[in-house]
């Protein structure tokens, strides 16, 4: 039996591994994802210039953007499967190379199909980065951790996407530069680092606490015991075992509340310098900086409400509370007309609708372990990336048949309010997985 002393020390211990975890691994998992979403958004800067260069209109344009989430789909599930079997160190670096070199091959697009084709395959190569991500914070943080631990991580396609847009427009002015129009430099550029970093990656990426050489020996012990690790490549991988995770209610409601959110959020940030050039702006890099406001107000979530999810002790209760603020906020884009306002309401529409991201993983990394969270939370992401496809296909829609960008935000408004409405029916899968978990305690009592 611990004496208060020993369980005082080991938790001390565990908090310094968890610091240390934080401060070590989460940037490199940030450096990853970051250019993984400069590499999949910098075609909504491109957008305009193919329609002019290559004659893609805007309903093209919002099947390509949205048919990447697609082949992401297509190959989540086993690509999950695959970094639970050969590590997810490999599979990371092998997903970022590929993409890379894809990504870079974005500069040959001649017309539509090239266009639909070379985003297919993106999206084929990319598949499983994210959900390998959020297995690896299964492996590394206790239960109570990984919301934080994974609102870290989404500051990275927050980020990408402040910066993302001013860099884009940035390199988008070196046209006509060797016969070379900007969007090709622009893919150019953007797509070699991510190769390079994946190669990197490969030699310097612990994928497990056992493996970093800046943790001593009891702080990885401390770390594995409170994530309740399994050894990656040795479980029971057989399709009854990762089956089981995909058919619970709550994995199933997670990912159709998801897939509303993708709807919305994909779609607008895809979208969102078509807004901004609506708004009468015509400096390339000032639609860049202004575009960034989504990001700015997902990077604001993403670091504050975590750290407010900790303090609810019921999960749902705070899904509700931030999914009727995203209501709220598109719904007021939709009644005003004045320019200001807008881009302040996109703010706060990135505010809720990506600060919400960590707090759907927290709560599906409850439930999950082991292979079942390999399996469940990749599932979780495919049925979100359906989401990634429909959102951006309706916003181009919507914005042919109006001849407005911004009517793309009555979708946001709907996926919101549809949102809404699963949460309680999550709620009620949750208190039906847990009675169970309570009757057992109180007959062994």
């Amino acid at each position: 039996m611990l004496t208060i002393s020993t369980a005082h020390h080991l938790e001390e211990t565990h908090r310094l591994a968890t610091r240390k975890a934080l401060l070590r691994l989460v940037p490199l998992m940030c450096l990853i994802y970051f250019l993984s979403f400069i590499d999949r958004t910098n075609v909504s800067l491109a957008k305009a210039q193919l329609a002019v260069d290559l004659g893609i209109s805007a309903a093209s344009y919002g099947l390509g953007a949205g048919i990447f989430f697609i082949g992401y789909a297509l190959l989540e599930v086993p690509s999950n499967l695959a970094a639970h079997r050969f590590g997810p160190r490999t599979w990371i670096a092998r997903i970022a190379v590929t993409w890379g070199i894809l990504s870079t091959a974005m500069m040959f697009v001649k017309g539509e199909w090239s266009f639909y084709v070379l985003r297919l395959l993106l999206g084929i190569s990319e598949a499983g980065l994210f959900p390998a991500l959020m297995y690896m914070v299964t492996l590394w943080f206790a239960p109570k951790d990984r919301a934080v631990a994974v609102g870290w991580i989404y500051t990275a396609p927050a980020i990408a996407l402040i910066v993302g847009n001013p860099l884009g427009a940035g390199l988008m002015r070196l046209d006509g530069l060797s016969g070379l129009h900007g969007w090709q430099w622009m893919f150019l550029l953007e797509g070699l680092p991510t190769v390079v970093v994946g190669v990197i990656l490969y030699f310097i990426l612990p994928e497990r606490p056992g493996n970093a050489k800046w943790l001593s020996p009891q702080e990885a012990k401390a770390l594995e015991t409170q994530a309740v690790i399994d050894t990656h490549g040795h479980a029971d991988l057989s399709s009854a075992n990762w089956i089981a995770a995909l058919k619970r209610p709550t994995t199933i409601l997670i990912s159709l509340i998801y897939f509303a959110n993708q709807v919305a959020f994909v779609g607008l940030y895809f979208f969102t310098p078509s807004i901004i050039q609506q708004m009468q702006v015509n400096s390339p890099m000032l639609v860049g900086f202004l575009s960034s406001s989504v990001g700015i107000g997902f990077l604001a979530g993403v670091l504050t409400l975590p750290r407010i999810h900790r303090r609810f002790t019921n999960d749902c209760l705070y899904l509700g509370v931030l999914t009727i603020g995203l209501v709220a906020c598109s719904c007021a884009f939709v009644s005003t007309s004045n320019h200001a306002i807008q881009v302040a309401l996109l703010v706060v529409t990135g505010f809720f609708a990506g600060g919400v991201l960590p707090s759907y993983w927290g709560i599906a990394m409850k439930r999950l372990q082991g292979v079942q969270a390999a399996a469940g939370l990749a599932f979780i992401n495919t049925i979100g990336l359906l989401g990634g496809f429909v959102g951006p296909y309706l916003f181009g829609l919507a914005e042919t048949m109006s001849g407005r960008s911004d009517a793309g935000f009555k979708i946001i408004v709907a996926a919101a309010v549809l949102g809404l409405l699963l949460v309680p029916l999550l709620a009620k899968a949750i208190r039906a997985e847990e009675r169970p978990a309570t009757a057992d305690g109180l007959e062994a009592t």
